[in-house]
């Protein structure tokens, strides 16, 4: 199995592998994820399909090293070799700034934290729909659930907040869209997508799910 490793069209219950697909890499490109980015999401992706856990043939990568005002979250769809959003997310306060430096799994740091995330299932909370996370990787984001950490919308999270800030607003460490977003991209991702969050990071590249 390469790291360029990929689904194949498989029964709901458990997506299968199958060869490189260089559609989704030229897609994936065109909309900004950088080569490495997506290589290392697919490694980690392929991890979690061999674990029995993955359902869903689509993954959703973050790339926390490009700035927030940047659109640096990708939904691709594996088995049409396509990239079905591109969009502004949020990363936790106590990460930093409008560039992220600080992930965390600990509780009450408000960071995000990096890593392969199982997508769970949907509820209607304080910012409307919302997507719960299970953290795959021991020590680096598995206590996300004990955090709260969920996919949701934010009305910090918008072009207008960019051109007065500079930068998004700030989440307590989940990965917050906007509003518009969440509504569309939660259905597309919610009960057993894999979600990667990068970035350059000794702790991410130990992380047994993501090598």
């Amino acid at each position: 199995m390469t790291i360029l490793t990929l689904l194949s069209p498989a029964p709901p219950a458990r997506p299968a592998a199958a060869a490189t697909a260089p559609t989704l890499a030229v897609a994936a490109a065109r909309q900004g994820l950088r080569p490495r980015v997506l290589r290392l999401a697919l490694a980690a992706h392929a991890r979690a399909v061999e674990s029995g856990a993955v359902t869903r043939g689509r993954l959703t990568v973050i790339d926390y090293s490009l700035a927030s005002r940047e659109r640096r979250l990708w939904v691709l769809d594996l088995e049409t070799q396509r990239v079905l959003a591109r969009e502004l997310v949020a990363h936790g306060s106590g990460s930093g700034g409008d560039l992220p430096r600080r992930f965390s799994n600990r509780p009450g740091s408000y960071a995000s934290s990096l890593g392969s995330f199982l997508t769970g299932a949907t509820y209607r909370g304080r910012h409307g729909l919302s997507l719960r996370l299970h953290g795959l990787d021991a020590g680096l984001n598995d206590r996300a659930e004990a955090r709260g950490i969920v996919v949701h919308g934010a009305e910090y999270v918008n072009d207008g907040i960019v051109r007065v800030l500079g930068r998004l607003g700030r989440s307590q460490g989940c990965p917050a869209l906007s509003p518009a977003a969440a509504r569309r991209i939660i259905p597309l991702i919610a009960g057993g997508s894999v979600l990667f969050g990068y970035y350059p990071s000794p702790e991410l590249e130990r992380a047994p799910a993501s090598r």
